[in-house]
């Protein structure tokens, strides 16, 4: 095993049986882990109800912010989440506060410059990749032909979501910082799920959240935030930080507890299926024939994924 990997914290042997664990808790895991989905699946409608002039970047920083303090609030609240606060393994921390600090700032930047629909599908396509990568190399964990059928299935459909709104006006630097921002929320699936058995979930979070809004606090200094203009748009963004961020992420960071990273980002591909499902039933946006099949795709990958466990080798090297 690469000494690197081991003294960032990431690899754990532990990990791989994740995926090996009771069904009933498993089952717990996975439905956590979708519930997180759904509430991110929120974000592009809240998004449109905030005014055109908004800045991206600001949103995403706002977000962490508001995340972080309603995650803190809720540490605060509880005496063993308080207690836990002393022994959180800070570098596994500090990376992924990093990781989803670089995810939000990405992201938003990949969409201004590759389009929503393309910057969405790389960036969600490319993160199962990534930790599936990582798990094989690093892990020795390698999935079988179903699950790995699963996840194909999966982000093509996600792909045809984002096609769904054509290509024309995507960048290649666009679909490159999708791809980084990728690879950032890949990372951060890997690091909490290495350090997330060993504090409650909540006092996790809320440190990693408050180095993610750390981060990225810079962009509320430098960005204007008078397109912010009335009492709506300040409940808008605290949805998006309390429900889609702060609770969101407790659910996701206690479903990593429970399945392996490969499984819960694959499973994250239910925020596409919300999201199509918001903009049809709120937004109005047209049910096609593309769209109908990519969303029956992912249900029907992820339904793979859920039933299939990832094969664990006998030794890791």
């Amino acid at each position: 095993m690469p000494p690197f990997l081991i003294g960032a914290g990431l690899v754990d042997t532990g990990l791989v049986g994740k995926d090996r664990r009771p069904r009933t808790v498993r089952s717990i895991g996975i439905l956590s882990v979708i519930l997180a989905a759904v509430l991110w699946g929120t974000t592009g409608t809240l998004q449109t109800l905030l005014p055109e002039g908004r800045e991206p970047l600001a949103v995403g920083a706002i977000r962490l912010l508001v995340g972080a303090l309603f995650l803190l609030a809720l540490a605060a609240a509880s005496p063993a989440a308080r207690r836990a606060a002393r022994h959180l393994p800070w570098r596994g921390v500090l990376f992924a506060g990093v990781a989803i600090a670089g995810y939000n700032l990405l992201f938003f930047r990949a969409v201004s410059e590759a389009g929503v629909g393309i910057g969405t599908a790389v960036t969600i396509g490319s993160a199962p990749i990534w930790t599936a990568a990582y798990e094989a190399l690093a892990l020795r964990v390698r999935p079988g032909p179903a699950r790995l059928a699963g996840q194909a299935v999966s982000i093509g459909g996600v792909a045809l979501l984002g096609l769904s709104g054509g290509v024309a006006g995507s960048s290649l630097t666009g679909i490159l910082l999708a791809l980084g921002s990728g690879a950032c929320y890949a990372a951060y699936s890997l690091a909490t799920s290495r350090v997330g058995g060993r504090v409650p979930s909540v006092t996790l979070a809320a440190s990693t959240f408050s180095v993610a809004a750390l981060v990225t606090l810079p962009a509320l200094v430098i960005l204007p935030l008078d397109w912010i203009a009335g009492s709506a748009d300040i409940a808008t963004l605290l949805f998006l930080g309390v429900g889609a961020t702060g609770l969101s992420y407790v659910f996701y960071t206690w479903g990593l507890t429970r399945v392996m990273a490969s499984t819960a980002v694959t499973l994250a591909l239910a925020e596409p299926v919300t999201a199509w499902l918001l903009a049809t039933l709120l937004v109005g946006e047209p049910v096609t024939l593309r769209t109908t099949f990519g969303v029956a795709m992912i249900l029907a990958g992820l339904l793979i994924v859920s039933l299939t466990p990832a094969s664990v080798p006998r030794r890791i090297r």
